[in-house]
């Protein structure tokens, strides 16, 4: 069987890898499929223009597509525009995957005020960004009832994706004079979570929440990671509010079909990264 991942970044190629590991034929479509390792076999595509033949043994598609800024125009592209061209591919070429997982966000929820929110919660942000996500979820769900399952993720940190360390190292970072809610998950436990969804799940929910199990406040992760690198505790200041919304996302319903997280919280998560990133403990 051949699986199929239409947006092969950085997420998209660890669960590639993971795939490949396990005996799959992979396929990675990008637009720079020379930065793809040889486990992965890299197609140049742009998913809004005409799509390749799809091999007629794929059993599963992963869309993991992003958008290059964060504009409304921008976002439809990579997101609404792009699920839909593959899903018309798969039509064109007759093929009929077992599985179809779209890539989201739980930015479409936008603002709760803090309060938990599940995959029954209302998603209907008013950001326009997120409304193109949702939209392009909903174009998966409707064109592919059964075999369609949305993954919404929260914040990814991981390899690369170093964004809190580097305020903390570089002296920026300030500690919000008040609560401010955050959710993450570690890359890792973002492509495991997919991997799972793709192949040890029989009958999947549509929709499925990937976050960490503790949500937090953004000062408590701060000062953590000052007190792992060893330096001063930021300062607290007026600090930019969330993007999307205060909000706790409950990821239950994930990890009630099996999945456990690597890193549950953002300790192991961040010691990890501070760990390959070869910074010193204390």
């Amino acid at each position: 069987m051949t699986v199929l991942i239409a947006g092969c970044g950085d997420l998209g190629t660890e669960v590639g890898l993971r795939l490949a590991a396990t005996g799959e034929r992979v396929i990675g479509w990008r637009r720079s499929p020379q930065h793809l390792p040889s486990d992965i076999e890299g197609v140049a595509v742009d998913l809004t223009q005409h799509l390749p033949t799809i091999p007629h043994d794929t059993d599963v598609v992963v869309i993991a597509s992003a958008a290059g800024e964060r504009t409304e125009a921008a976002y439809r592209s990579a997101y609404v525009d792009a699920t839909g061209n593959v899903l018309d591919a798969l039509e064109r070429d007759g093929v009929r995957p077992r599985r179809v997982l779209f890539v989201s966000s739980t930015a479409v929820y936008g603002d709760f005020d803090g309060g938990w929110v599940t995959e029954e919660s209302p998603a209907d942000s008013a950001g326009p960004t997120a409304r193109q996500v949702r939209a392009a979820e909903q174009v998966l769900l409707e064109r592919v009832p059964g075999s369609g399952v949305v993954l919404r993720l929260s914040g990814i940190y991981g390899p690369g994706r170093t964004r809190l360390i580097d305020q903390i190292t570089g002296g920026s970072a300030v500690l919000p004079g008040e609560i401010q809610w955050t959710n993450r998950i570690h890359r890792d436990d973002a492509a495991a979570a997919i991997v799972h969804l793709v192949t040890a799940v029989d009958s999947p929910a549509p929709i499925y929440l990937g976050s960490d199990e503790e949500p937090v406040d953004l000062a408590e992760v701060l000062q953590f990671l000052a007190r792992e690198l060893g330096v001063a505790e930021p300062p607290r200041g007026d600090a930019p509010s969330s993007r999307g919304g205060a909000r706790r996302v409950d990821s239950s319903l994930l990890r009630s079909t099996g999945f456990s997280f690597t890193y549950p919280t953002y300790r192991q998560g961040y010691r990890a990264v501070l760990a390959e990133e070869g910074v010193r403990h204390p």
